[in-house]
């Protein structure tokens, strides 16, 4: 991964392999949504934009339950841990969304943070074993099993996603707008 001009933003390498690119392109999307929730308080983070319930907090705590659930459960096919195996996920599908209203906002960077790290490590000992072809030990009920370019594209589409919700719901806290921070 290279970074811009001012030496703080991660950047996808221009000619990279596969793996560098992927990669460069989640860590891109994991630094915008950290900018678009940097500096707010606990009624910043739980600003909804429109008829929405979706905050930027909420948007932590969902993406760091994705980071979790992804490595843990396709990667590794081994439980998540807390605070995730707590919830009764049946009855409160949406409960990562509604409970951050509860969090202070340093919790939801901790955690957030806490899960991203998590999922580094687990990617860079999986690639030091082998390539984006190597398969996760997560069985399907067809049997099949999805390789590590699967996950990661599958989290890279998931801030995709959301890191769109972040912009707007930004955008309506403080005019904050753009895709990169200020250089």
């Amino acid at each position: 991964m290279t970074e811009n001009t001012a030496g703080t933003w991660p950047e996808p390498p221009l000619a990279g392999t596969e793996a560098q690119a992927i990669i460069g392109a989640l860590e891109r999307q994991r630094a915008t949504l950290a900018w678009k929730c940097s500096g707010l308080d606990a009624s910043g983070l739980r600003t909804t934009l429109g008829t929405s319930t979706l905050t930027l907090g909420g948007l932590l705590k969902h993406l760091a339950h994705v980071e979790d659930s992804h490595f843990a459960r396709l990667w590794l096919n081994s439980p998540v841990g807390a605070p995730w195996n707590t919830v009764d996920w049946e009855t409160t599908p949406d409960w990562d969304h509604r409970s951050a209203a509860d969090d202070t906002p340093e919790q939801l960077r901790t955690l957030w943070q806490q899960s991203v790290a998590r999922s580094r490590t687990i990617v860079e000992e999986a690639l030091g074993e082998g390539g984006l072809d190597q398969l996760g030990a997560y069985t399907t009920r067809t049997g099949e099993r999805p390789n590590l370019r699967r996950i990661l594209l599958d989290l890279l589409e998931e801030y995709a996603r959301h890191t769109g919700h972040a912009d707007l719901i930004r955008e309506s806290i403080d005019g904050l707008t753009g895709e990169d921070p200020p250089r």
